[in-house]
C-alpha cells in the first residue's frame, strides 16, 4: 500500500510524515526505513528507525530510486513500512516521473508486503487522477 503526502512548502508534510512514522514504530513488527533528502529528521524521529539520506548515496533520479528501495528490500525481508520525505527534492521538480514512481511503488509495496508513504511537494489541486487515488 503506499500514501502520498502532498502539499506545498510549509503546509506540514513533514510532521505528518513524522507523526506516521511514530504511530508505525509503536506498532509495527517489521523494520521501519526513512529515506531523505539532506540530514534533516535525525533528532525528530525515533532511533530504532534506519535515516537514509538519500545525498550520501548519489539518488538523484527516478530509476536510482526504484534500484535503492529494491536493494534495501533484498537486503532485508522485514522491512514492512518505508518513508519517503520529499520526492521531488531527491528525483528533481518532475510531476511525470513523481507519478511514474508512486505507480511503481504501490506495485512494489503490494507485491513485497510493504506500506510506503512519500511526501511531495505540489499543489493538490494540481494533482493528476491518478496521484489522487493515493492522497
Amino acid at each position: 500500500m503506499i500514501h502520498v503526502i502532498m502539499g506545498l512548502k510549509g503546509s506540514g508534510k513533514t510532521k505528518k510524515l513524522i507523526d506516521s512514522i511514530h504511530a508505525t514504530v509503536a506498532t509495527a513488527s517489521g523494520d521501519v526505513v526513512c529515506i531523505e533528502y539532506g540530514k534533516k529528521l535525525t533528532y525528530d524521529v525515533n532511533y530504532r528507525v534506519r535515516l537514509v539520506d538519500s545525498e550520501e548515496y548519489g539518488i538523484n533520479s527516478l530509476d536510482m530510486l526504484k534500484g535503492f528501495l529494491s536493494g534495501l528490500h533484498a537486503g532485508n525481508f522485514d522491512i514492512t513500512h518505508v518513508y519517503i520525505d520529499n520526492l521531488y527534492k531527491t528525483i528533481g521538480n518532475d510531476r511525470a516521473a513523481g507519478e511514474a514512481f508512486v505507480v511503481w511503488c504501490a506495485e512494489f509495496a503490494k507485491i513485497n508486503n510493504m506500506e510506503i508513504t512519500v511526501t511531495i511537494s505540489d499543489d493538490i489541486a494540481e494533482a493528476s487522477e491518478v496521484m489522487k487515488q493515493y492522497l
